[in-house]
């Protein structure tokens, strides 16, 4: 599972970032939403859900977090969900990595 950027708001976020774990989709979500300098009560509230909510995604704190809640979350934030078949690199970047280049 990728996260992209959909809009060129941020250079952090021009290139996929790869997820493993519901901890490091949280991480990325703060990151974007600090990086468009908005609130967590505003991006909650914009998604339909508590800031409590949002933030313990964001910190890790949660066991389960809703696809209807992460996708209201994400377009807010206005990336989107990618999904690729395990192996596939994300970016030319990552090729040159598994292939030893730098």
């Amino acid at each position: 599972m990728y996260l992209s950027n959909n809009r060129a708001t941020s250079t952090y976020f021009d290139k996929y970032i790869k997820m493993q774990t519901l901890t490091e989709l949280g991480e990325a979500v703060a990151a974007k939403r600090k990086s468009l300098d908005l609130k967590q009560g505003d991006v909650a509230a914009r998604a339909g859900l508590t800031q409590e909510a949002l933030s313990r995604f964001e910190r890790g704190k949660t066991a389960e977090f809703g696809s209807r809640k992460l996708l209201a979350v994400l377009a807010v934030l206005g990336m989107e969900l990618q999904f690729v078949d395990m192996g596939t690199s994300g970016s030319l970047d990552e090729l040159r990595r598994e292939r030893g280049g730098s």
